[in-house]
């Protein structure tokens, strides 16, 4: 809402909800995400967080979005600046500010507040594929609205095993418990994709085409993704702009979880 200008009176413009975007890698940047968000009303600086150093604070943000990335959240060796991402979201949670957090973002918040990863024991859960919601996400902000079964895009080779302490579970699938979880307030975490466009997807699939041939509805055809991403975006756009509502409402009492976390 717009405040009314000390001098002149005038009501003052709204202004945007300021969101931090990490990026993981290059080849996963926000996709339609970035239409959304604008469209909701945020605006947001993006870090790419492989070769770029992340701020020092949050200060001046409402939210956080982490996306997604070809490193396995495993491998801090070989990717050490995985540590300051997991630093970050530790932070944020820790102030109650909305957090979204995808793909291996969202593993990184597992295992920075608690959470255990590892690689799937099945291989890997790719391509366009369903997932459930829970009973429990009835009243969840975000989750209430969403149909009982949204499309998504699966690509990853690790899972999250076990949730962090205290976290809620929000959504499901037969290959992967932990789809979608709540930890503290509102740092939300989904296993899968809802930021992608029909030519990112192409792309990982010539990158990685063992992983491809395990994709479902026909594998990874120009036809099929569009009309995939058609029906994202029916669920997904409506969920974007409720988390830059959340975020523009401020940070969020601490949750009854919030004492007990293990943060990094």
């Amino acid at each position: 809402m717009s405040t009314p200008d000390p001098v002149s009176g005038a009501p003052e413009p709204a202004r945007a909800t300021r969101l931090l975007v990490v990026q993981l890698c290059r080849t996963n940047p926000l996709g339609t995400l970035a239409d959304w968000l604008r469209g909701a009303g945020a605006e947001f600086d993006v870090v790419l967080a492989s070769e770029q150093p992340l701020p020092a604070t949050l200060d001046g943000y409402q939210g956080v979005v982490c996306l997604g990335g070809d490193a396995s959240a495993l491998d801090e060796l070989r990717h050490p600046w995985l540590a300051s991402v997991r630093k970050l979201l530790a932070q944020a949670v820790t102030r109650n500010l909305p957090t979204l957090a995808i793909c291996l973002g969202a593993q990184l918040l597992a295992t920075a507040t608690g959470g255990i990863v590892r690689p799937m024991e099945d291989g890997p859960e790719v391509g366009g594929r369903l997932v459930a919601k829970r009973d429990s996400v009835s009243t969840d902000p975000l989750f209430a609205d969403l149909p009982w079964t949204p499309d998504v895009v699966q690509f990853h080779n690790d899972e999250i095993s076990s949730l962090p302490p205290g976290a809620q579970l929000l959504a499901s699938s037969p290959r992967c418990q932990n789809q979608a979880f709540l930890v503290g307030s509102c740092g939300y975490g989904v296993q899968f994709h809802i930021e992608t466009t029909t030519d990112m997807v192409l792309d990982w699939a010539a990158a990685d085409p063992d992983a491809a041939r395990l994709a479902p509805r026909g594998g990874f055809t120009r036809e099929g993704l569009d009309q995939l991403h058609q029906d994202l975006a029916e669920t997904w756009e409506p969920f974007t702009q409720r988390f830059v509502r959340l975020a523009e409402e401020g940070p969020r009492p601490s949750a009854s979880l919030g004492r007990t976390l293990p943060l990094v």
